[in-house]
């Protein structure tokens, strides 16, 4: 069975689960857009757990963020902002709208405590996107640190693989102005033949590429925005060896480890666990945690890394700091515990300190 939600979400997760899974997201999300910043937000406003880090050269308020992919369109930055986290990415954003795969596609498991999507990447567009981060209040909070934004970005579907990084560029150059980090997405499962850009020479090119346009950018602006990569679970250590070479060589800032997982073993026999698409949760918490120490190994102390994957409880985000990660993210823990899970997760790295 599921953990456990606390507060009102306690009282509203019944219902959001009796619905397809999809039609409850966006009715959250509608939610959630509807009443930030009104005294409505008060029902998920919380004191934020102050806990700094200092990661690519930026100064996180805490550890916990929201994973990329819950707020596609980044209609919801405020209401997250009040939830406590110390960070916030939003995405993936494409350069063009696209509607994504069909209908349904996203599906509950909750005797594994997962998700599986097969979304891929429904959004719209870059100038929608921007639109929507630039209304964001949080930087006007009061806080002694703000919370920061992180954007994540990827490539249309109708996009062919080789022009990949032609989608990217005009991303970073749409995002760049308004992000504290960049995410670049390659690890979805979604979007056909994304996976192959994290092999050697497609990575090296695509890296490439972007630190040369961050650093025409960073001449332009004033401004050198960190990039972080997104890496998949679904890795042999040879292949994170690959990434992790790639990372220094190309002078990324940062790593995101991981994303959803194609394996099945841990979902075999129940409702919609052979479903297509990435699965999330409780499920991948293992795999993520794998690549995470592997990734350590491969990059040094030094080298920023953000954990996410199963974290469903504050000894869950404990396991990914004692893998090698230096902060964490979550999304289908958010999902199955509630805004609460955030000052959970909190407290329990503070406690770890």
């Amino acid at each position: 069975m599921p953990a456990p939600a606390t507060g009102l979400y306690g009282l509203a997760r019944p219902l959001l689960f009796r619905m397809d899974a999809e039609d409850a997201h966006e009715l959250t999300l509608a939610q959630l857009a509807r009443t930030q910043n009104t005294p409505l937000a008060a029902l998920y406003s919380v004191r934020r757990v102050e806990d700094p880090v200092e990661l690519a050269g930026l100064r996180f308020p805490n550890r916990v963020g929201l994973a990329a992919g819950l707020d596609k369109n980044a209609r919801c930055i405020d209401a997250f902002a009040a939830m406590g986290f110390g960070f916030v990415e939003v995405g993936t954003v494409t350069p063009r709208p696209q509607p994504g795969n069909a209908r349904p596609r996203m599906f509950r498991l909750p005797a594994a405590e997962a998700l599986i999507n097969r979304l891929g990447f429904n959004n719209e567009g870059l100038d929608s996107f921007l639109a929507n981060v630039q209304r964001a209040r949080f930087r006007q909070r009061r806080d002694r640190l703000p919370m920061l934004l992180g954007l994540n970005i990827g490539k249309n579907a109708s996009t062919p693989i080789e022009r990949a990084a032609d989608d990217y560029l005009a991303c970073l150059d749409g995002v760049y102005a308004y992000a504290d980090y960049v995410t670049v997405n390659i690890s979805s499962p979604n979007t056909a033949n994304l996976r192959s850009l994290q092999s050697d020479e497609a990575l090296d090119a695509l890296l490439g590429a972007l630190a040369d346009r961050r650093a025409q950018l960073h001449e332009r602006t004033g401004k050198r925005t960190p990039i972080f990569l997104k890496i998949a679970p679904d890795l042999d250590e040879a292949q994170v060896a690959v990434i992790a070479g790639a990372l220094r060589r190309q002078g990324m800032d940062g790593v995101i480890a991981t994303n959803t997982t194609l394996a099945r073993d841990a979902v075999q026999g129940l409702p919609h666990g052979q479903e297509a698409g990435g699965l999330s949760g409780a499920p991948v918490r293992d795999a993520s945690n794998r690549v995470i120490r592997q990734l350590r190994g491969a990059l040094g102390a030094d080298f920023p890394i953000i954990g996410v994957g199963g974290i469903l409880s504050g000894a869950d985000a404990q396991a990914k700091i004692a893998a090698g990660a230096d902060a964490v993210q979550v999304y289908t823990g958010l999902i199955y515990r509630g805004p609460g899970l955030v000052k959970e997760v909190a407290k329990a790295l503070l406690r770890a300190r």
